[in-house]
């Protein structure tokens, strides 16, 4: 029987360059986007966007690309690189005296920070809570502006790939997530394990 993850650790899709995150979004949004590898102008920049290295978290929160404004599942090929920025200067959603000096310490973090991270509980094939988390990254103000206009190498859409998981719940389908290496200083930050 294979070990269980650590509870706290990075799991994607990555090469060596880059980083495989998910979102979900109306079709005027996703189709352009994958059509022409970038976001169009109908894309929020001036609000937080999250993006989720877990497609079954993507999933779950989509309700298998069924939910109204989340229709089409974008996967974003953007820079391990940037995705490396935006974990270096994230702060936790919520206190953790694991993490944090201080809960003061932590709001001013909070407000100062334009990447924030929040661990949910990782989903399986049926979309039931795993025992281990996956991450979400919300970016916000200059954050977003870097992803959506430096750090994406591709778009594409994926709807048909979690139809197609919703009907057969075949794990073979699944993208290949494995344990995503990050310093000790970032993965202390984020209540982590390395890899």
């Amino acid at each position: 029987m294979p070990s269980q993850p650590p509870k706290h650790q990075i799991r994607a899709l990555h090469t060596a360059d880059t980083i495989t995150v998910y979102q979900a979004f109306p079709p005027h949004i996703a189709e352009p986007a994958a059509a022409e590898g970038r976001f169009p102008e109908a894309f929020k920049r001036d609000r937080m966007t999250w993006i989720k290295p877990s497609f079954l978290w993507m999933m779950y929160r989509s309700d298998w690309a069924r939910s109204a404004g989340q229709e089409r599942v974008l996967a974003v090929e953007i820079s391990r690189e940037g995705f490396d920025w935006a974990l270096e200067r994230a702060v936790l959603s919520a206190y953790s005296g694991r993490v944090h000096t201080s809960q003061a310490e932590w709001k001013r973090e909070l407000r100062q920070s334009p990447v924030r991270v929040q661990w949910d509980p990782e989903r399986g094939p049926n979309l039931g809570a795993l025992e281990w988390r996956a991450i979400q990254v919300g970016l916000r103000g200059e954050a977003v502006r870097r992803y959506a206009d430096e750090w994406i190498r591709r778009i594409t859409d994926v709807t048909a790939l979690a139809d197609r998981m919703r009907r057969e719940r075949d794990p073979a389908l699944l993208p290949v997530e494995g344990p995503y290496p990050m310093s000790a200083a970032v993965a202390a930050r984020l209540g982590a394990a390395t890899a």
